[in-house]
């Protein structure tokens, strides 16, 4: 399955930072991990980096699939309002999930800064819109919530709003933690550190089959060489579900644009992260080389044919809607891509084993904050192969 649509930003303006050879001969190691993606590379590198001798396949080149079509935001907030997810997972687990995720955020942060990656990696507040009236009671609750829990952040009036930016809304959250950064970019970065710690990665090499063994689990690629390790994880997204037992989330499409260049960005006050409350979805970014993205417009569609159909309409809406908020910015369409991703009945993650596959882990980063979470798994798989207790474990567990 087409993971993106033709023109997805990232692939295109990076073209192959680095080549990789496709696996041809047989390997053992301790790990392999499928796929080669943000959420593999985070994967391996925390592996390798502890000492685990690993090995990382991908089926197409590195970083063109899902995250191609990420559109690279950083926040700590999770699908599901922290006042809905109280109710639903107990405010235990509802809380420290936050915690994770804006612990998340500043580790990214301080990982791509150890490693010297350069990946458009940028520190920015977000600014969180409520759509309409009805919802400032709800904000001003979530508020209440996430202050009680430490994260800095402040409660903005229609007023305050319109001082700052050239719209109007009725509330709005103005949270300090937030980033943004290109992942196709963090994606190379990330396995170059780890190729130089003694991890091997292999492209264009799909694995065709998963079979256990009484050490471990022996994958074989399409080609015929095979991969002995203790354990596999599986961090190909969506494309895992057939190896799993049981439901572990629904598919939808996104649609996303780039600008070329802007002269300025009039009215964008910090060049915050930008995301609005309700459905359809609405988040808006900037890029270091000064250009704008604008995602959203989320449809229950799986087919790829029927998904890139409607991409030259969600386009010229996610255009509209962005007018309507910055009048006097002139934005010019460089790229529009369409992409397919998970969604949980909770907004959290799956991390961990599944009966469906022995000796396997899944990181499996649904939802809107799919970086943030792949350190979260990248850290819970680590832990476990490690033999470490690591006590999140049990809220993201596929059991839940």
């Amino acid at each position: 399955m087409e993971l993106t649509s033709d023109y997805p930003f990232w692939s295109i303006l990076n073209g192959l930072p680095t080549t990789f050879p496709a696996l041809d001969r047989n390997l053992s190691c301790d790990v392999v991990v499928i796929g080669g993606g943000i959420t593999g590379a985070l994967a391996a590198f925390h592996l390798i980096d502890a000492g685990v001798h690993t090995v990382l396949l991908e089926k197409r080149d590195v970083g063109t699939g899902s995250t191609s079509g990420s559109t690279g935001l950083l926040q700590y907030e999770v699908d599901i309002p922290l006042r809905q997810l109280v109710p639903r997972i107990g405010a235990k687990n509802a809380i420290r999930s936050y915690e994770l995720c804006g612990e998340a955020v500043s580790k990214l942060g301080s990982l791509i800064g150890k490693l010297k990656i350069d990946c458009g990696y940028e520190s920015k507040p977000s600014l969180f819109l409520a759509r309409k009236a009805d919802d400032i009671r709800d904000l001003k609750e979530e508020y209440q919530l996430r202050k009680q829990i430490g994260f800095e952040l402040e409660f903005w009036t229609q007023k305050q709003i319109e001082h700052y930016y050239p719209f109007s809304r009725p509330a709005a959250l103005f949270s300090r933690l937030g980033g943004q950064v290109d992942p196709h970019k963090l994606t190379h970065g990330l396995l170059a550190a780890g190729r130089r710690r003694g991890l091997l990665v292999f492209d264009r090499s799909p694995a065709a089959c998963f079979k256990p063994t009484r050490k471990g689990i022996c994958v074989t690629t399409k080609s015929g060489f095979t991969v002995s390790a203790r354990r596999a994880v599986m961090a190909c997204g969506f494309e895992s579900m057939p190896y799993l037992q049981g439901q572990a989330g629904r598919l939808k499409s996104t649609y996303a644009l780039v600008s070329e260049p802007v002269k300025s960005f009039a009215g964008w006050y910090k060049r915050s992260l930008i995301w609005e409350a309700g459905m359809p979805y609405l988040y808006l970014r900037t890029t270091r080389d000064k250009r704008i993205i604008v995602g959203g417009e989320d449809v229950n569609l799986t087919s790829p044919r029927r998904r890139d159909r409607l991409l030259p309409r969600k386009t010229t809406i996610l255009v509209r809607k962005f007018k309507t908020l910055f009048p006097d910015i002139k934005l010019e369409v460089a790229f529009s891509w369409a992409g397919t991703f998970g969604e949980t009945k909770d907004g959290l993650a799956y991390i961990g084993s599944n009966r469906g596959l022995p000796h396997a882990y899944f990181a499996l980063g649904y939802g809107g904050n799919g970086i943030t979470y792949s350190l979260v798994a990248a850290e819970i798989i680590r832990d476990d192969f490690l033999g470490r207790r690591n006590r999140d474990a049990r809220i993201f567990r596929f059991e839940r």
